[in-house]
C-alpha cells in the first residue's frame, strides 16, 4: 500500500484527528492572546511588571513540552480530562510571543503621535485604545502568528498525554515503525502550520497596509 492508498483508506480518522488538533490549537490560542495581549499591554504601562511577565513567559517557553504536561499533571481541575491539560499547556507555550510583540509594538508607537494624542485631550485609556493598539496591531498580530505555527507543532506531542490530534498517528507509528502512519500525522500537521502561517501572514500585511 503506497502512501495516497494509506491515506484514503484512513481518511476519516485523519479528519477525525486533524478536527482534534485544530480545536486544540484553536482554544489555546484564544486563551493565550485573552491572557499574553493584557499582560503586554500592563508592561508598557508599569515598567516594574515589564521584567517579571517577560522573564516568567521566556522561563515557560524553555521548558520542554514533555516536562511542561508533567508538571501540570498533579493539578486537580487539569488532570481530570487530558485534552484540557493540552490546551492549558499550548496556552501557556504561546505567551512569550503575544506578550513580547504586544509590548513592543506598543512601544514602538511614535511619541509624537502620542503627544498629539494628548493635545487632543485624550486619556490614557482613550491613548491606548484610538491610538496605540491600531498602530500595533500588525506586530501584535505577528506575535499571535508565531505563536499559532509553535502551537500546532507542540500539539502533535499532546497524544503522548492521550490528547488526541495528529500526533496520535506519529506516535503510532513510531511504536510500530512504521513511516506511513508517522507521516499520516506529520503530512496534515505542517499543512496546518503552514495555511495557518499564510493566512495570518496575509491579514498582517492587510493590517501593515491599513496603518
Amino acid at each position: 500500500m503506497n502512501l495516497v492508498q494509506f491515506f484514503a483508506a484512513h481518511w476519516s480518522e485523519i479528519m477525525r484527528s486533524a478536527f482534534e488538533h485544530i480545536r486544540m490549537v484553536m482554544i489555546a490560542m484564544l486563551l493565550a492572546a485573552g491572557t499574553g495581549i493584557p499582560l503586554g499591554i500592563f508592561a508598557t504601562r508599569w515598567r516594574s511588571l515589564r521584567a517579571p511577565v517577560l522573564g516568567i513567559s521566556n522561563m515557560i517557553q524553555t521548558i520542554p513540552s514533555l516536562a511542561l504536561f508533567g508538571f501540570l499533571l498533579p493539578v486537580p481541575w487539569l488532570a481530570e480530562r487530558s485534552s484540557r491539560l493540552a490546551i492549558v499547556a499550548l496556552a501557556l507555550y504561546s505567551l512569550l510571543p503575544i506578550v513580547r510583540n504586544t509590548y513592543a509594538g506598543i512601544m514602538g508607537v511614535d511619541p509624537a503621535v502620542r503627544e498629539v494624542g494628548r493635545g487632543m485631550g485624550m486619556t490614557g485609556a482613550q491613548l491606548l485604545w484610538r491610538v496605540e493598539m491600531p498602530l500595533a496591531m500588525s506586530t501584535i498580530l505577528a506575535g499571535i502568528r508565531v505563536a499559532t505555527v509553535i502551537a500546532v507543532g507542540v500539539a502533535t506531542i499532546a497524544a503522548a498525554i492521550g490528547a488526541g490530534g495528529l500526533g496520535e498517528f506519529v506516535f503510532r507509528g513510531v511504536a510500530m515503525v512504521d513511516n506511513q502512519f508517522i507521516l499520516a500525522g506529520a503530512i496534515p500537521a505542517a499543512v496546518l502550520a503552514l495555511t495557518a502561517d499564510f493566512t495570518l501572514g496575509l491579514l498582517q500585511k492587510r493590517l501593515q497596509r491599513h496603518n
